[in-house]
């Protein structure tokens, strides 16, 4: 959850966009509470999943900081209209390399994701840059 009167709309989802890589980095699933919509929704191929579903997943799995994994995430586009976002990051988790497309809408000051999107990169495989 992002909100800060002297941050750029644009720095605003950056730094949100940065709380989701150190969220899912290191499993910090009160983090993720707090920046993901009440309900938000979560896609992939063949899934569908709630917020709630979602957070039990990443709670369950290994911690990719405490398997001494590299912090690799990126943003590779943000498009910003007013006080909705798309952003597109690289997410190399747990030995895969997803794109997720986040959606984020700005209500009531603060900014927060609405909806991920997510699918391993057919393009490329994390173990390449190992």
């Amino acid at each position: 959850m992002v909100n800060d009167q002297h941050m750029s709309e644009w720095q605003q989802v950056e730094a949100l966009l940065m709380q989701y890589f150190e969220g899912l980095h290191n499993a910090d699933i009160k983090l993720l509470e707090r920046i993901f919509d009440a309900d938000a929704r979560l896609y992939a191929p063949g899934v569908r999943r709630s917020k709630a579903q979602w957070l039990e997943l990443v709670v369950s799995r290994p911690v990719p900081r405490e398997l001494g994994h590299p912090f690799d995430y990126q943003i590779l586009a943000i498009e910003l209209c007013g006080e909705q976002a798309m952003a597109k990051v690289s997410c190399p988790l747990l030995g895969r390399q997803f794109i997720d497309y986040l959606g984020l809408l700005k209500e009531q000051g603060t900014w927060r994701i609405v909806a991920k999107q997510y699918a391993d990169n057919p393009f490329t495989s994390y173990h390449d840059k190992e």
